[in-house]
């Protein structure tokens, strides 16, 4: 029965995913065309810019997850309440800071990504905002396993990104801004129907938190699911800066086709990790985290074979004709970022049982990461795009698979209680 419910549910999930991928594909098939003068490679950089600054929050909705999953009593409840309130108002106050040192940054961050219309700045900043908040009620739906609405949220999310884009850039043409104001509209959503769905949760009476030992579960999980996020992400700002507006377009549209297999089988570690945490909390053994690798390793390793085999389809149906130029970058973009997949699930299940060593090493690697796209700055031929994409993309590979080798240590090595496994008679330690 267990089994069949995290198929059941993961099955769900997945289509709730892919319905809202469809839809934020769908953003990508008639965005490039309206968004003229290389704004389709800078919408794509304020993503990736978005996605690097929300990854605080990717702790907070694991926290929150391990939180209302492990919830047993009205004392843990109530403790959970005050939670959220806290999160709200200090992520807020986050947020103010983040918006002062913008004001006073505006003209070298617009000089630097290339934006001439300061207003799609400030609404990205006003999108980071609705990220901030929305993984605090995602996370308790999760914890929840209220997977039925957990999915409607993120097709929410596409929905109204795509309406957005037909609406305010097809229709009306209000360029880059209106870009910006779409995506704003599909975070308003899921804010919207995740914020309805825990009314009971974050309503009613609450007690005060131990924030030190809090803060001590989720500084680990917010560094260690953002070490993986930022290698996924950080290409594109530098793309963004050494090439010319077209050309990260372009990249980009490879980028989308490539990471597009971490986004469809997400769902496996979300429905893993409230389950973990659950089993953990009342010392239950559990197959999930083997289903949910299995099905991630499967998925994903169909999907870049599709994409090695026909990378011009989805580039045909996506793109105009002209991003067909892309198409031998696009395999390697698949394989490249299945490394980071496969280690999502073993992250998720290392910190949703408390084994926080592994972070450390996460940290090393997404340091690593930047500063080798700092040191190939001067050595990149940028005359030469498609060898010096590869370069790039090679690079996030080789990170990969290094956070995936690190992740299989850890997960081996380690017990149940997350201590380390003693080392066999005659080996070294």
């Amino acid at each position: 029965m267990s089994r069949f419910a995290f198929f059941r549910q993961s099955g769900w999930m997945l289509i709730a995913t892919v319905t809202g991928g469809i839809f934020m594909w769908a953003v990508h098939f008639v965005a490039p065309k309206p968004l003229q003068e290389g704004l389709y490679g800078l919408f794509n950089t304020f993503l990736s810019a978005l996605t690097i600054a929300a990854i605080p929050a990717l702790g907070v909705q694991a926290i929150l997850a391990q939180q209302t999953a492990s919830a047993l009593n009205d004392s843990q409840t109530r403790q959970l309440r005050g939670t959220v309130r806290v999160l709200l108002g200090g992520t807020f106050a986050l947020w103010i800071i983040a918006a002062i040192v913008v004001s006073f940054a505006q003209n070298h961050i617009m000089q630097g990504l290339k934006i001439k219309d300061p207003a799609a700045l400030w609404i990205a900043l006003a999108v980071a905002l609705v990220m901030l908040w929305i993984p605090v009620f995602s996370g308790v739906l999760q914890g929840q396993q209220n997977f039925l609405w957990f999915g409607m949220v993120g097709i929410a999310g596409g929905l109204g990104r795509f309406a957005g884009i037909v609406v305010l850039v097809c229709l009306l043409g209000y360029g880059i801004a209106g870009a910006m104001l779409a995506v704003l509209l599909g975070v308003a959503l899921s804010l919207g129907l995740s914020v309805w769905q825990t009314r009971a949760v974050w309503s009613g009476p609450s007690e005060k938190i131990v924030w030190r030992e809090w803060l001590g579960r989720v500084l680990p999980l917010s560094i260690g699911i953002g070490a993986t996020t930022f290698i996924m992400s950080a290409d594109m700002l530098l793309v963004r800066t050494l090439f010319e507006d077209d050309k990260s377009g372009l990249y980009s549209a490879a980028g989308i086709l490539g990471r597009a297999l971490a986004y469809f089988v997400g769902p496996m570690s979300q429905v893993m990790f409230p389950k973990v945490v659950q089993s953990a909390a009342r010392a239950e053994r559990t197959n999930v985290v083997a289903q949910a690798a299995g099905a991630t390793a499967l998925v994903g390793g169909v999907g870049a074979l599709a994409l090695t085999i026909v990378p011009w389809l989805p580039l045909r149906l996506i793109y105009p004709p002209e991003y067909l130029a892309i198409e031998p970058l696009v395999p390697w973009f698949a394989w490249c970022v299945l490394p980071l997949t496969l280690s999502n699930v073993l992250i998720n299940n290392l910190l949703a049982r408390g084994r926080y060593a592994v972070y450390r090493w996460l940290v090393v690697l997404a340091l690593g990461y930047a500063a080798t796209l700092v040191l190939i700055l001067g050595y990149i031929d940028i005359q030469s795009e498609l060898a010096a994409f590869k370069t790039i993309v090679s690079i996030l590979g080789l990170f990969g698979l290094l956070a995936l080798a690190v992740c299989c240590w850890f997960t081996w090595r380690t017990t149940e209680h997350g201590q380390s496994r003693p080392a066999k008679a005659g080996a070294v330690a």
